[in-house]
């Protein structure tokens, strides 16, 4: 994160804040569950088989529609020069028709495109397939923040902690944007990520032609 450009930084914080919309709209939508959150679904999962087998089917489809987005967007993007188009691009059509299931009432395949679309997410700045920036889960990004803050307070040069911070503020200020989206538009909330995301790769596609 520190080692990219400001315009990519800024990139890069608006994709985690669209995963945050989106997992705030699926949060309120199934009554607890995630859709780009998969250590609170595998958690939920835990739970389920002891409690409610039920809570435990849906948390592991979410985690499976979560892994099978994250194949697909490597697929996608697989030999292409300009992968953030082509992924992104991906996630918007899976936002499309999470929101269009939503819209007709069917509300579990609504969540499971939204949880692939949020797995196809994090493809779009993998790199020698490895994911370079975890997009929709901040937990790794929260260590990099305690890793940092703790080399600045001790005087060494790798204390860069500010685009860390930035990255989970996009999130949760997505979350916010998603909540209060959900409590007012129902099932259409999705329909606005999904806008957002096809400009995000339409932005992306006019930058790898510059």
């Amino acid at each position: 994160m520190v080692r990219l450009e400001a315009r990519a930084r800024l990139f890069a914080v608006s994709l985690s804040a669209v995963a945050g919309f989106v997992d705030g709209v699926g949060f309120m939508q199934s009554g607890g569950f995630f859709v780009s959150f998969m250590s609170g679904n595998s958690t939920r999962l835990g739970v389920g088989l002891v409690e409610r087998a039920s809570h435990a089917a849906l948390a592991a489809a979410l985690i499976a529609s979560f892994v099978m987005g994250v194949a697909g967007g490597a697929i996608a993007a697989r030999g292409r020069v300009a992968r953030k188009p082509v992924v992104l691009a991906l996630v918007a059509v899976a936002l499309a028709l999470a929101a269009l299931c939503g819209s007709l009432g069917a509300g579990v395949a609504a969540l499971l495109l939204a949880a692939f679309a949020m797995g196809a997410e994090n493809a779009t700045f993998e790199e020698g397939g490895e994911v370079r920036i975890g997009l929709t889960y901040m937990t790794g990004t929260l260590v990099k923040i305690g890793q940092r803050l703790a080399a600045a307070l001790t005087g060494r040069k790798d204390g860069a902690w500010l685009p860390y911070l930035q990255l989970w503020m996009g999130l949760v200020g997505g979350a916010v944007l998603g909540t209060f989206a959900q409590a007012r538009l129902q099932a259409n909330a999705l329909w606005i990520a999904a806008v957002l995301t096809a400009g995000l790769a339409l932005i992306a596609r006019r930058e790898s032609r510059a």
